[in-house]
């Protein structure tokens, strides 16, 4: 059978629709699989949240049972409401918000400077220096935690608020550095030119300049720094005494011990303890994912 002249005309047409067509089926694949794969990845790391505010709502009796409940069958919001007798948990949380935003605010200050210069100028041991502040990040914090504890003892700064911001910031401060640096590194060196052109000095550029077109990454970095002081535990309970510490090691000190440990009101003071860090989490994450992107750019 010989093909007639609609057959050769027509064969061209169909098969870029049939490839379409697979192309189109492949891709719808491979998005389902992968929508798959963050669905399954979210679930896993929202596991650890719910099962806290499982166990914080149910009876302490019924923690404990086998098989373990995905749904708890009683609820209760005693946990909770002991949590707001305690004195000591209320001066522990009051700590945790002081040290924290000083934190911070410290390492916003220094970090600032010190990746503009990185970022901005030229000078001899610069790149040293860099390499310094980073391997600075390498070491565990308990390796220095006995070396950090004598020389605070020496200069005065144990069981102080003082001494404890500034081993936050100690180990806050590199990482922030460099995010910093590789936002600073997008901003052209042309807009800092025309700004001395027109006779801004230094502090007015970094300020009024390139701090504001940086704003998303120092955001970032803030947000950084502040869950850093906030969940810090090792040095909030080496440093300083019981009425200094921050709540990480308050909570451990009230409800964990050698002998009885009341988890249900554990996990209720460590989901309450949570939820700032996730609010400010879920108002600033357009800035988190810009200031980290914008440092991920040129880095």
């Amino acid at each position: 059978m010989t093909a007639t002249l609609d057959d050769v005309v027509d064969a061209p047409r169909t098969a870029p629709t049939r490839s379409r067509a697979a192309g189109r089926r492949r891709v719808d694949g491979t998005r389902i699989v992968a929508w798959c794969a963050i669905v399954v990845i979210g679930l896993f790391g929202l596991l650890p949240i719910y099962w806290m505010l499982v166990t914080a709502l149910q009876p302490a009796t019924e923690i404990f049972v086998f098989p373990p409940r995905l749904f708890p069958q009683t609820f209760t919001l005693e946990h909770f409401a002991a949590l707001a007798g305690d004195p000591q948990l209320l001066r522990n949380l009051l700590n945790s918000i002081l040290v924290s935003a000083a934190t911070t605010l410290l390492t916003l200050v220094v970090a600032t400077y010190m990746a503009y210069s990185f970022s901005k100028f030229t000078y001899r041991g610069r790149k040293s220096l860099m390499y310094l502040v980073l391997a600075s990040q390498m070491f565990p914090h308990a390796l220095l935690l006995v070396s950090l504890y004598l020389i605070f003892n020496a200069l005065g700064l144990l069981d102080t608020y003082l001494g404890l911001v500034l081993s936050f910031t100690a180990f806050t401060m590199p990482l922030c550095v460099w995010m910093l640096k590789g936002v600073f590194d997008t901003i052209p060196d042309s807009i800092i030119e025309s700004a001395k052109v027109d006779g801004a000095g230094p502090f007015t550029i970094i300020h009024r300049i390139v701090t504001p077109i940086a704003a998303p990454g120092v955001v970032a970095a803030g947000l950084f720094a502040f869950i850093r002081g906030w969940n810090d535990f090792i040095f909030a309970l080496t440093l300083v005494g019981r009425e200094k510490q921050t709540l990480p090691p308050g909570l451990v000190n009230a409800f964990a011990g050698e002998f009885q440990n009341q988890w249900s009101v554990l996990m209720a003071a460590s989901f309450v303890v949570s939820l700032p860090v996730i609010v400010g989490f879920i108002a600033l994450q357009r800035y988190l994912v810009a200031g980290i992107a914008g440092g991920a750019i040129k880095g």
